[in-house]
C-alpha cells in the first residue's frame, strides 16, 4: 500500500530543495558594485596637475577629454564630434608672416555633452581651461600644449577654433587641455591673490565630490584620502547607460596585500597598469583554481620602466658613471627570470611598437669588466669592502628610491644593489608611499641618486615633458613638469621642436633615430624594460577582456557589464 504524502508536507519539502539548490536564475543576486583594486592612490585629482598613471587610470570613470588616444590606442573623440584632419578642413596651415607657419584647428563639441550637474559643456569651458593652463605658475603639466596654442577662439557654445603657432602633427590631441566647468572652477581663479594657489584650491581637490566637475559615465560621490574612491552613475552623461550602480577603486599599496585582498573577495579585479607585478600575475595564471575563476591577459604597452639619475650629483654628472651604471646591470637576465622574459629590454624610451623606434638604436649590454674600467676613468678606485673610492677617499655611494610596496620594484632594486656592488657602486635602498613619491619627491628633486618608476606615454609622444628644458619642474612652473632628471640639451630640445613641426610621418623617422642618438649617449636616465600590463579580470564581468584586441580601460567602462 503506498502512503500518500500530506500536501502541506510536500509544500514545505519542496520549498526547502529550493533553498537548499537554488535555480541557476536566482542563485546569486545580480551583481552591480564593481570594487577595483589598485597599487597607488593619486597624488592629485585635477585633470592638469601632478600627471600620474594612477590618477589617469581612476579619473577615467567619471572624466572624459575632448579628444585624445582610447584604450586601443586611435585617436578619438569623447566629447567632440569629428576629429580635425587637414583632408577634412578642420585643421589649416596658416602664415604668421616673417616666413613662418601657423596653424588653426576647429572643434565642435558634443551638443549633448553636460557637466555632471546638467550644466551644458560650451567653448567658454575651453577657453577658460586654456587661460588657467596658459600661466606657468598654475602648475600644469601639459606646458608645451599652452605654449603652442596662442589662442582659443569662441565661435559660438559649441565651436571653437585653436591657433596655434606652428604646425603639430598631434593638433587632435586634446588630453594636455585638461578641460575643466567655468562655472565652478572660475570663481575659485577669481579669487586667488597668487596664480600659484590654484592647486591648493581647485575643486577637484578641496571638493572632488562636486557633481559639476565630472563629465563621464560616472561622477565621484564618495572619497577616503589615500584609500578609495567611489563612482556613481552621473544622471546627465549623454552615452550608453552604464551597468555598474556604483564602482570603488580601492587603494593597497603592497602588491602582496593587493592579491590577498583579491583571493578573498575584497576586490573584484585588479587594475591592469598599476595592479599586481607580472610576476604575481604569471603565478596565479598556473594556479588550475584561478583559470576557472578569472580570465588573464597581458597586453603589451607603451609603459616605460626607467631609473632617473639626479644629475645635480656630482658623481652622476660624469658620463662615464652613468655609462658604468648602465653596463653593470643585467637586463637581460633580470626581466627572463623575474618575470618569464615578458618585459622586452628597453634601449631608450621609445618603444618597439613605436613608429619612431629606431632598430639600430645604441644597445649597452652587460659588461662588468667595462664597467669597471669606466668607473676607474672617472678616478674612483677599489676601496675597502670593494666600494670604490675617489682621490679623497669618498665612497661611490648612492641612495636608490621607489615607491614602497612594489614587490616587484623592491625586489629588482635588491638584484641591481647586488650588481652594482660588484662593480664596486654601494647603493642604499629608500623607499617611500607612491603619494608622496609622485606628489613630492621627484618634482621638487627630493631624492639624491637613482629614482625608479614608469611613464606612460600615447604613440608617437614627442619627449617634450620628460626629456626637453621646458618639462623641468621648477618653482616658476609650480613643479609641473615631468623631466625630473632635470636633463637640459640644446640639440634635443632644438630635436623635439622639429619632430612636433613635421607632418610627414617619413621625415619624422630621421629626427626620432637622431633623438634616441642623443638620449643613448648621454643616458640622463637608465632605460630597463617595457611593462606589460597585468589583468585578472573574474569571468563574470564582461567588456574588460575583449578577444582579439588590447583589454579595455575605463574610456570603456559604460561597455562594462556582468555575464
Amino acid at each position: 500500500m503506498v502512503k500518500k504524502l500530506n500536501p502541506l508536507l510536500g509544500a514545505v519539502a519542496a520549498a526547502l530543495l529550493h533553498l537548499l539548490h537554488p535555480s541557476p536564475a536566482l542563485a546569486q543576486t545580480p551583481k552591480d558594485t564593481l570594487v577595483i583594486g589598485m597599487s597607488q592612490y593619486p597624488p592629485s585629482l585635477h585633470p592638469g596637475i601632478e600627471p600620474t598613471v594612477a590618477k589617469v587610470y581612476a579619473m577615467r570613470f567619471g572624466y572624459r577629454p575632448i579628444a585624445t588616444y582610447n584604450d586601443d590606442m586611435k585617436m578619438q573623440c569623447f566629447i567632440c564630434t569629428e576629429l580635425p584632419s587637414i583632408a577634412n578642413g578642420r585643421a589649416k596651415l596658416v602664415d604668421l608672416g616673417g616666413g613662418k607657419k601657423g596653424m588653426t584647428v576647429k572643434f565642435t563639441l558634443h551638443p549633448q555633452a553636460k557637466w555632471g550637474d546638467g550644466v551644458a559643456i560650451t567653448s567658454k569651458d575651453v577657453a577658460f581651461s586654456w587661460s588657467v593652463g596658459s600661466k606657468p605658475e598654475s602648475g600644469f603639466a601639459g606646458g608645451e600644449f599652452f605654449r603652442r596654442v596662442t589662442k582659443v577662439e569662441v565661435l559660438d557654445p559649441k565651436n571653437f577654433v585653436l591657433h596655434l603657432n606652428k604646425p603639430v602633427y598631434n593638433f587632435a590631441d586634446l588630453n594636455d587641455l585638461a578641460l575643466m566647468p567655468a562655472h565652478l572652477e572660475e570663481p575659485v581663479v577669481k579669487g586667488l591673490k597668487n596664480p600659484a594657489d590654484y592647486g591648493k584650491n581647485t575643486g577637484f581637490n578641496r571638493e572632488p565630490t562636486q557633481a559639476g566637475l565630472w563629465n563621464g559615465p560616472y561622477k565621484l560621490t564618495q572619497i577616503q584620502s589615500g584609500a578609495f574612491l567611489v563612482f556613481e552613475p552621473n544622471p546627465h552623461w549623454w552615452g550608453p547607460k552604464p551597468h555598474f550602480k556604483r564602482i570603488t577603486v580601492k587603494t593597497v599599496e603592497n602588491t602582496a596585500t593587493l592579491e590577498a585582498n583579491l583571493r578573498s573577495g575584497d576586490v573584484d579585479f585588479i587594475a591592469g597598469v598599476l595592479g599586481l607585478s607580472i610576476d604575481q600575475g604569471l603565478a596565479m595564471a598556473k594556479e588550475p583554481a584561478s583559470q576557472q575563476k578569472y580570465d588573464f591577459a597581458f597586453p603589451p604597452g607603451l609603459l616605460y620602466e626607467y631609473i632617473i639619475l639626479n644629475n645635480a650629483n656630482p658623481v652622476l654628472q660624469d658620463k662615464r658613471v652613468r655609462h658604468a651604471l648602465l653596463m653593470g646591470i643585467d637586463r637581460e637576465t633580470l626581466v627572463k627570470q623575474l618575470v618569464d622574459g615578458k618585459f622586452p629590454v628597453a634601449h631608450s624610451w621609445v618603444n618597439p611598437l613605436e613608429l619612431g623606434f629606431d632598430a639600430n638604436v645604441t644597445k649597452y649590454a652587460f659588461d662588468p669588466a667595462r664597467a669597471k674600467a669606466l668607473l676607474d676613468q672617472a678616478g674612483f678606485k677599489p676601496g675597502a669592502g670593494g666600494i670604490r673610492v675617489n682621490a679623497q677617499g669618498q665612497r661611490l655611494s648612492l641612495e636608490y628610491m621607489t615607491t614602497a610596496g612594489n614587490k616587484l620594484r623592491e625586489l629588482i632594486q635588491q638584484v641591481l644593489q647586488n650588481q652594482w656592488k660588484q662593480i664596486g657602486v654601494e647603493v642604499v635602498i629608500k623607499n617611500v608611499p607612491a603619494r608622496t613619491y609622485f606628489g613630492e619627491t621627484l618634482k621638487k628633486h627630493q631624492f639624491t641618486g637613482l629614482a625608479q618608476l614608469a611613464l606612460s606615454s600615447t604613440p608617437e609622444s614627442p619627449p617634450t615633458a620628460v626629456l626637453s628644458s621646458s618639462g623641468i619642474p621648477t618653482a616658476s612652473n609650480n613643479y609641473g613638469g615631468q623631466n625630473y632628471a632635470h636633463f637640459s640639451n640644446p640639440a634635443m630640445d632644438k630635436l623635439i621642436d622639429e619632430v612636433q613641426r613635421e607632418l610627414d610621418p617619413a621625415k619624422r623617422k630621421p629626427l626620432w633615430a637622431e633623438m634616441q642618438k642623443i638620449f643613448t649617449e648621454e643616458l640622463p636616465v637608465l632605460p630597463l624594460y617595457f611593462r606589460t600590463d597585468v589583468y585578472v579580470v573574474p569571468k563574470w564581468l564582461t567588456g574588460v577582456i575583449r578577444p582579439g584586441k588590447l583589454p579595455a580601460g575605463p574610456y570603456a567602462v559604460e561597455e562594462w557589464g556582468v555575464r
